[in-house]
């Protein structure tokens, strides 16, 4: 998984270098942008980490970057740093799902926190899409007949029901099954069951 990242994008350069600037001597690995337009056509969105985000740019403000990640399912997690206390504002940013919404005159410590807490689920959600990557790939490793077993299987069906079914020998269902096992790194129908769960693979 890639090291996360923290992209602060602010059109005020003496206020993005001072939150860069904290927000580096706190350990985070930065990334500056001047608008939310060479953000979106700069940066690596599949990265984990945050967005700390202006609320008031030219081009395009915050609250219109965050309808564009929106629109492109873009899970990086956004926390809006505002100059003007707007509470209707903040109310309809966290409704289409910002982590967080500060002042910008509120602590640093503040902001830290709320850095902590986006980039650690950002990471969490990153590993949980990889790891369902990595299962489906090696899901899709098995062949269409093996599939058809290991789908049965979980089921609880019985090798001798699989076999008249397939109108194949109860043999070769063991074979397809103990290859279902072994590509899988699972020892039992529940097991198997739990591994296809996990993919969301519907087998009722």
């Amino acid at each position: 998984m890639k090291h996360p990242l923290v992209r602060i994008i602010d059109d005020d350069a003496d206020a993005r270098s001072s939150t860069s600037f904290f927000l580096s001597v706190m350990g985070w690995e930065i990334k500056e942008y001047e608008s939310a337009v060479h953000f979106l056509e700069t940066d690596d969105l599949s990265r984990p980490g945050c967005l700390v985000l202006d609320v008031r740019m030219p081009e395009m403000t915050g609250m219109e970057l965050q309808v564009k990640l929106n629109q492109k399912d873009c899970r990086l997690p956004i926390i809006f740093l505002s100059g003007h206390g707007d509470l209707d504002m903040a109310v309809h940013a966290l409704k289409r799902g910002a982590s967080d919404f500060l002042e910008k005159t509120s602590k640093p410590e503040r902001l830290q926190a709320a850095v902590c807490k986006a980039v650690k689920e950002s990471v969490a959600l990153t590993e949980s899409i990889e790891s369902r990557e990595k299962l489906k790939s090696v899901f899709e490793s098995l062949t269409p007949r093996e599939k058809e077993v290991a789908l049965r299987v979980a089921k609880g069906e019985l090798n001798k029901v699989i076999a008249y079914d397939l109108g194949i020998s109860e043999r070769t269902v063991k074979m397809h099954r103990s290859n279902v096992c072994a590509k899988l790194n699972v020892a039992s129908a529940v097991e198997l069951a739990t591994f296809l769960n996990e993919l969301q693979v519907s087998y009722e």
